[in-house]
């Protein structure tokens, strides 16, 4: 593409200087204007703003507006199936299948409408464990872009080392590419496809972070269990004696809060890996949704906030002031903030523990206001609840979504990542659980008391409360109940917890709603397993709920 003007900007003379040889060729890019290496956040920032792709704000986060998409696409995500794939995907809704031609086609065009252009890469890992990472290339046309892939994923900072970089997968990613549905056989102009035989990725039509990487983690997710490493939509933080926590669920759980404990260190906020050997991240950063947080209740988060090196997505701000506003959701309820991990205070270096977890904690915000706030799964529950993956979408997690939270189920409470049947994760997860002797609980961190717009949020000190005395061992010493309709067993008491938060239908004013609502939702529960039953042993099945009787 002939630029009618042409400009030296900031980082343009040391382009290359961290530069692989494993050169763009390699991917069918070529004739490009300039390629930017591997550059630091500080030119990374420069250059951003020179292209006017966003701005500097108080405190020293770069801001972003991501246009059209401020969530994931979720409909628009497919996997090239191919002979590598074909019997080995869970094929359905979360992994649509598209057809080799159309992608090598759509390639070409997107490899041809790169020409021209300036272009920035990233060499960096995900994985922490040296034993399980594996090198990655991700290659924007923003420069904004490149500095998200950096502080997601695992950097290389030796020069050296991103001389010999040479990836094993490549994300493509170039928001001003739009699909053609009638040419490419996408569903829009928007579409992230994987290719696993070509190891290479493309992102394409838009320009929500999110996408690039859960990208990487869907392809995390396909390869790691190959390995026997159980790939996993959890955060992770350990305790002084090395004993490791995962928290599972999906977007507005609690993940990301839950799991920045002052007390424990913290080792990842999404996305990790347990192999025989422990725990690691995949990534190198955090990715949080920010709306109405507090420094009261989230300190080391709301500070990065306000640090050189975040970046902020969709946040409001004042134009004069370079002030955000947190609680302004005007544009949507999924504002996000990228960081480095290093920026949470006890965040651990290696990003990685050589040790198991004693405690797995299911996290579902129930928007029916039914479930307990805390609950004890034996092995044949946990394996129940962990593929049926009970939650609500939080508004603007998901492009489509309204105020109020949707009641779905999203088997390994991550399905639209997962590449493998549920039962294949659910039983890696059952033989690393019984291996190391981890405990397992079912967090609500819903409603209590009605429904979403009658009951009210449980109290984010309460359930901090209840975790606490779980992974502390406090609730191994008090009595339990046993769930008329789900069988699990339920805390009678926990320091810190009033005794009537442990049996729910005390917040309700009419009990006899509360148990149509509470037999409703062991309904849905029961019609959801029938997509999964066939295959998964009766004795899973059977730790499902059952039906209120009176």
């Amino acid at each position: 593409m002939t630029k009618y003007l042409e400009f030296d900007t900031p980082a343009l003379k040391h382009a290359g200087e961290y530069a692989s040889d494993y050169k763009l060729k390699n991917h069918g890019l070529q004739y490009l204007d300039h390629v930017f290496w591997n550059l630091p956040t500080s030119a990374l920032y420069e250059e951003a703003v020179f292209r006017g792709e966003g701005h500097i704000i108080y405190g020293g986060p770069f801001i972003v507006n991501t246009g059209k998409w401020t969530a994931r696409a979720a409909n628009d995500k497919f996997i090239v199936k191919e002979q590598t794939t074909e019997d080995n995907i869970w094929w359905g809704v979360y992994n649509r299948p598209f057809d080799p031609q159309k992608y090598g086609n759509l390639l070409t065009r997107l490899q041809a409408f790169l020409q021209g252009e300036e272009l920035f890469v990233q060499d960096c890992y995900v994985g922490a464990d040296p034993n399980y990472r594996m090198p990655i290339r991700i290659i924007t046309d923003t420069a904004w872009q490149s500095l998200f892939a950096r502080n997601m994923f695992i950097k290389i900072t030796n020069r050296d080392e991103l001389k010999r970089h040479v990836p094993e997968f490549t994300v493509i990613a170039s928001p001003s590419f739009k699909c053609e549905p009638s040419i490419d056989g996408t569903r829009s102009e928007t579409a992230m496809i994987i290719n696993f035989s070509q190891r290479l990725a493309i992102v394409a039509g838009t320009s929500y972070g999110g996408e690039i990487k859960k990208t990487v983690f869907t392809v995390m997710n396909y390869l790691k269990p190959l390995e026997s490493v159980m790939a996993m939509h959890c955060s992770a933080n350990v305790g002084d004696k090395g004993d490791v926590a995962l928290f599972f669920g999906l977007s507005g759980t609690g993940k990301t809060t839950l799991s920045a404990d002052p007390k424990r260190k913290l080792i990842g906020d999404d996305e990790h890996g347990w192999s025989d050997e422990g725990v690691f991240n995949f990534e190198g950063g955090c990715y949080a949704k920010v709306i109405r947080l507090s420094a009261e209740a989230e300190p080391e988060i709301y500070q990065c906030t306000r640090k050189f090196g975040t970046i902020l997505e969709n946040v409001i701000w004042d134009p004069a002031s370079r002030r955000i506003d947190l609680d302004d959701e005007s544009r949507t309820e999924n504002t996000r903030a990228s960081y480095p991990l290093e920026f949470i205070p006890n965040a651990m270096p290696e990003k990685m523990a050589r040790s198991h977890p004693k405690n797995v904690i299911f996290l579902t915000c129930d928007a029916t206001g039914v479930l307990p706030p805390i609950a004890k799964l034996d092995m044949n529950q946990a394996m129940y609840h962990f593929i049926s993956g009970y939650t609500s979408k939080i508004a603007g997690t998901e492009i489509g979504l309204g105020i109020e939270p949707e009641i779905t189920f999203s088997a390994c409470f991550g399905a639209p990542f997962m590449v493998h049947h549920p039962f294949y994760y659910a039983n890696l997860l059952r033989q690393k659980m019984e291996k190391h002797g981890a405990n397992c609980w079912l967090v609500n961190t819903g409603w209590v008391g009605g429904k979403f717009g009658v009951g009210k949020r449980i109290s984010i000190r309460h359930t901090r409360n209840m975790l606490n005395a779980a992974l502390e061992g406090e609730l191994d010493k008090v009595k339990y109940r046993k769930d008329k309709l789900f069988g699990f067993e339920v805390p009678l008491t926990c320091p810190g917890v009033p005794d009537d938060v442990f049996e729910p239908s005390n917040a309700w004013g009419n009990k006899n709603e509360y148990w149509m609502k509470y037999d409703a939702l062991a309904a849905r529960y029961i019609e959801n397993f029938k997509l999964f039953a066939e295959g998964i042993p009766d004795n899973i099945i059977n730790a499902g709920p059952k039906r209120h009787t009176k």
